[in-house]
């Protein structure tokens, strides 16, 4: 649909590009987010082609990189990417597991100008941190915790919470403080990708959920300033919906390994959206004039109740990637909102988490996986 100067002009520029450059990973996390059937997407974006994308990202105005998989380690280009990214003025932090960072590759990282790196932790215990995982890399990541400190990074740690492991908060945030870490981010699940999968697994009690914030609230107080925690609740337990991504085509910019551009990790799930691909159109087309990514921008394109609701310029309806999991249609008002008519699609799977531990699920625990990947795309 073609746009008028004022309307384009009425499009904010992203000011996060989130670049997935592979979807390969040595983990097999059973809440990770990439999407279930990521073995069906095709070949990964090569060097010249992100390094473009960089450019034309930054040209729209985005000032923060973060360098996301998958595993970013798993490509051999990545101090090419650092090199480039911080050169043309961004912030730039790399997400990762650690496994595949030594210490040239960090030195590189170091004088490639570098900005951060989040490590992320399964679990403060070995057995269940390698459990969760599928792997044996408790002991590696806490040698890159310690190259990281090393390098004089800020020791950025991150654990996604789940059932499995939120009664642990307390000696997930010792082990940080072991660590050094200034920011600590215990992100409860949410439920998409292959944590959806898992979501009978993962869901955590509202008893759970409670303790794990008390836990964290008197750690915050005894450690002040020396450590910043961030505690994110599952959105299953609010009753109004989040903003998802501050809003579709808003701030945030997610380019896939395949070279697909979303505005949120998740929306190629989307039924009838055909996501522009990076290799095909620019970054301000795509941005600005592309159908997807204006399908749902702004509050338009809004059924009722949301159409009405007073808090529509708040939460812009919540996230369509949730409505359409749990509704079967990305337009209808994300279910863990109260005023939607489909809550009890939320409330009746909340319930459930309540019930006892030794209730057994539907289906077994299914670990992320190339094999487990095609046989949930078929």
């Amino acid at each position: 649909m073609e746009k008028d100067g004022s309307e384009l002009a009425s499009i904010s520029n992203p000011l996060w590009l989130n670049a997935e450059i592979t979807y390969k990973c040595p983990l097999h996390c059973v809440f990770c987010y990439n999407p279930v059937d990521y073995t069906r997407y095709g070949q990964e974006l090569a060097t010249e082609d992100w390094l473009r994308v960089f450019r034309e990202a930054r040209a729209l105005g985005a000032v923060q990189l973060g360098l996301s998989g998958g595993e970013p380690l798993t490509r051999d280009d990545l101090e090419i990417m650092v090199r480039e990214a911080s050169g043309l003025g961004y912030y730039v932090n790399l997400i990762t597991s650690g496994i595949g960072l030594n210490e040239k590759r960090i030195a590189a990282f170091k004088e490639g100008g570098l900005d951060q790196i989040q490590l992320s932790f399964q679990d403060s215990t070995r057995e269940l941190n390698d459990f969760l995982s599928s792997t044996r890399t408790f002991e590696l990541k806490s040698k890159v915790a310690r190259l990281i400190k090393q390098y004089d990074y800020p020791m950025v740690l991150n654990v996604v919470l789940h059932r499995l492991n939120i009664d642990h908060v307390g000696q997930i945030l010792e082990m940080a403080e072991v660590m050094g870490a200034e920011h600590v981010e215990l992100a409860n699940t949410q439920y998409y990708g292959w944590a959806f999968v898992n979501r009978e697994h993962l869901l955590p009690s509202r008893e759970q959920l409670e303790r794990a914030e008390e836990v964290t609230n008197t750690f915050r107080a005894r450690v002040g300033n020396a450590m910043k925690v961030y505690f994110v609740v599952p959105d299953y337990y609010a009753d109004r919906p989040k903003k998802c991504v501050n809003g579709w085509g808003t701030t945030f910019l997610n380019v896939a390994s395949d070279g697909v551009a979303l505005p949120c990790h998740e929306a190629r799930m989307l039924p009838g959206l055909s996501f522009p691909n990076v290799r095909d159109h620019d970054l301000r087309w795509i941005w600005h004039e592309s159908p997807a990514f204006n399908a749902y921008r702004g509050v338009g394109w809004m059924k009722q109740p949301c159409r009405s609701c007073p808090e529509r310029f708040k939460d812009f309806g919540g996230c369509r990637c949730q409505a359409y999991l749990l509704t079967g249609d990305a337009a209808n008002a994300d279910p863990v909102c109260s005023l939607s008519p489909h809550h009890g699609r939320v409330t009746t799977v909340v319930e459930k988490a309540q019930l006892p531990g030794e209730r057994v699920p539907v289906r077994p625990l299914l670990f992320r996986g190339d094999r487990n990947s095609r046989q949930l795309s078929q």
